[in-house]
């Protein structure tokens, strides 16, 4: 920032040389954009009272083995900032992962750095298919973590030790975060900013990214079934549209043919033409999908909210959500209660902890904005050096 436009007022009053929350990024080989970007700009927008690019309350920076530029899966290019180094000048790692089939070539040297800021207890987080990352440093073992729908299959089979989610938008277990990628990542990088610098200063710039609102861990996201929304076939789209449209009903599938002018095996053809469900099997996740969001989100009895999502009874509810979930639905309204609790209590121990690691003054190392010592003043001129522009 130039003498010729200065911060505005509420910047000039006297702050600690340290951010509140510095953060070290890893581009993988090919990494996703929108991952990296979201995470980025949540960082940006808490960084300083306006949007002037003032690392103030949070740092960034872009590490590699190399400061080679690495190229993103669409084709960008971003040079890293510094070399990898020692993690603990950083209090968050954020992986941004790349397609799957170069996870297994990783250099080594970005393995050992994460098992180093692991063990030096530094939050690392993985965005996308960073996770198989994480999982490949063994940071993973025994640990809960976010994936995505369509590579949970080859997680599992890679990391049988991680215990994998496909229902929540993101996930903490300890001092590793997992996330599914694409805009999830945004919804992540709040949480993570509000530990460090505050739940305001977290959610300041959701609405300059045009966000609705900050999405918990245990939102729902989109099913594989949005595709078939939009899958070519009209019959199947129809039906799919009408399932979600009545959740709650008790609607037989002979009726929905009936409606689409179809027989209930022709529409089960359909159906099968485009995913190995039947359209029985389809409609009843569906409703399994909304009733676990209600069972989170709500106080509303398991008996209830069988009634609403379409089941016969609380009995023939519990089945089937303890056969798809693996456990019952009380079981699981504790479970996630106690996980928010613990999350709360993370996100309120992380002040605490900078200040344990402040006291011990550990001089961090690199040349991250507003790490040095040389004044409040001369950190609030220093310009982002941002990836993209």
């Amino acid at each position: 920032m130039s003498d010729a436009n200065p911060p505005p007022p509420a910047e000039t009053h006297e702050r600690s040389n340290q951010p509140d929350l510095r953060v070290g990024f890893v581009l993988l080989p090919q990494f996703t954009l929108i991952s990296f970007a979201g995470f980025l700009d949540v960082l940006r927008h808490a960084a300083d009272e306006a949007d002037r690019g003032c690392q103030i309350h949070c740092a960034w920076q872009i590490v590699a083995p190399a400061l080679d530029p690495v190229v993103s899966r669409g084709g960008v290019e971003v040079k890293p900032q510094a070399r990898l180094g020692d993690p603990s000048r950083f209090d968050c790692i954020v992986v941004v992962g790349g397609p799957l089939s170069g996870s297994g070539q990783l250099p080594s040297a970005i393995l050992a750095f994460l098992r180093r800021a692991h063990d030096a207890g530094r939050l690392i987080a993985g965005l996308g298919t960073g996770c198989f990352t994480l999982g490949a440093a063994g940071l993973l073992d025994g640990r809960r973590c976010s994936v995505h729908f369509r590579h949970a299959g080859e997680f599992r089979a890679r990391f049988p030790k991680a215990e994998v989610a496909v229902h929540e938008i993101y996930e903490f277990d300890g001092n590793v975060a997992t996330c599914p990628g694409g805009t999830a990542a945004i919804d992540l990088a709040v949480d993570i900013v509000s530990g460090y610098c505050g739940r305001s200063r977290a959610t300041k710039g959701l609405a300059d990214l045009v966000v609705d609102e900050h999405r918990a861990t245990f939102h729902v996201p989109s099913h594989p079934f949005h595709d078939l929304e939009c899958c070519g076939d009209e019959r199947v789209e129809m039906a799919t549209r009408i399932m979600r449209q009545n959740l709650s009903g008790n609607r037989s599938i002979g009726d929905l043919a009936g409606t689409l002018h179809l027989t209930a095996g022709q529409l089960g053809r359909a159906f099968r033409a485009h995913t190995e469900l039947t359209p029985t099997e389809v409609w009843r996740a569906m409703r399994l999908q909304h009733a676990r969001w209600r069972l989170f989100n709500t106080s509303h009895s398991v008996s209830r909210i069988a009634r609403e999502c379409g089941f016969a009874d609380a009995p023939h509810f519990i089945r089937w959500f303890r056969r798809v979930y693996g456990q019952t639905p009380q079981t699981a309204r504790r479970e996630r209660a106690a996980a928010r609790e613990r999350n709360e209590g993370l996100r309120g121990d992380a002040q605490a902890f900078r200040r344990t690691m402040d006291r011990r003054d550990i001089e961090p190392q690199g040349d991250l904005p507003g790490n040095s010592r040389q004044g409040t003043e001369s950190r609030r001129r220093t310009h982002v050096q941002g990836p993209v522009t």
